[in-house]
C-alpha cells in the first residue's frame, strides 16, 4: 500500500469510533399540536427521543394508530452493530499498520457490505414499523400506512416526517467513501507498478536491453 493509502485507511478506521458517541439517524415529526415538534434518535446500540419525553410520546401517538411500540431492548440489531462496527476499525486499522493491498481489499469490501445490509435492514424495520399495525387500533384509516421515509420527508395524516443521517451516520458514509476511493486508488497504483515492471522486462529481452545490462549500463526508462 502507498503511503496516502495507509493515512487513509488509518483515519478512516478512527473515523469509525464516532458512532460509538454520535447519532447515526434522526427522524423528526412536526405538527400543528406539537409546534416544537418531535424527535427520535437511532444510536449504534440504542434508540432515544430528541428531547426528554420524545420517545414517550411517539410510542403513545403510534399507540392509537397501532403502530409498536419502540422498545430499543428488543431490537437485536442494536446488540450486533456495536461489535460488528469496532471489528471494522480493528480491521482496518491491521491493514494500514501491516501494509497488506488484500487486506485493505478485505476491510473495504466488509466495510461496503456491511453499509448496505445495514441500509437495507433500516428501511425493512421502518417498512415493517409502518404496516404492521394493529387491527383493533383506535384510530383507523383504510389503506394507510405509516412507514417514516429513509431519506426526506412524507407527510403521515396530521403529522410529517423527516429523515436525515445524523452526525454518526454523516462520518460513516464520508468513511465508506473514502474506503472505496482508497481500494479504486490502490488498484490504480497495482496496475501502474505491473505495466512498468512489464515495460522494464520488455527493454531487458531486447538485445539493446541485454547489450545494456551486460556492459552494466542501467536501463534510464521512467518508471
Amino acid at each position: 500500500m502507498t503511503r496516502l493509502s495507509r493515512i487513509l485507511v488509518f483515519a478512516t478506521s478512527v473515523a469509525l469510533l464516532a458512532t460509538f458517541v454520535l447519532p447515526l439517524w434522526k427522524i423528526n415529526l412536526h405538527a400543528p399540536q406539537y409546534p416544537e415538534g418531535l424527535g427520535m434518535r437511532i444510536w449504534l446500540s440504542t434508540v432515544k427521543g430528541a428531547g426528554a419525553n420524545d420517545l414517550a410520546n411517539i410510542n403513545e401517538l403510534n399507540h392509537y394508530i397501532g403502530m409498536k411500540r419502540i422498545e430499543p431492548d428488543t431490537i437485536p440489531e442494536l446488540r450486533f452493530m456495536p461489535p460488528i462496527v469496532l471489528a471494522l476499525a480493528a480491521l482496518g486499522l491491521l491493514a494500514a499498520a501491516t501494509s497488506r493491498r488484500w487486506l485493505l481489499h478485505l476491510w473495504g469490501s466488509a466495510f461496503i457490505l456491511v453499509a448496505a445490509a445495514g441500509l437495507a435492514d433500516f428501511y425493512r424495520w421502518l417498512y415493517d414499523y409502518g404496516h404492521d399495525l394493529a387491527p383493533d387500533a383506535a384510530i383507523q384509516v383504510p389503506g394507510m400506512v405509516y412507514t417514516p421515509p429513509l431519506i426526506g420527508a412524507k407527510t403521515l395524516l396530521n403529522f410529517t416526517a423527516v429523515s436525515w443521517p445524523g452526525a454518526g451516520g454523516w462520518i460513516a458514509i464520508l468513511a465508506g467513501t473514502l474506503a472505496g476511493a482508497t481500494m479504486v486508488y490502490e488498484i490504480r497504483a497495482w496496475r501502474a507498478t505491473a505495466r512498468a515492471v512489464e515495460v522494464v522486462a520488455s527493454d531487458a529481452s531486447s538485445p539493446a536491453g541485454r547489450g545494456a545490462l551486460r556492459s552494466g549500463t542501467a536501463l534510464e526508462e521512467p518508471i
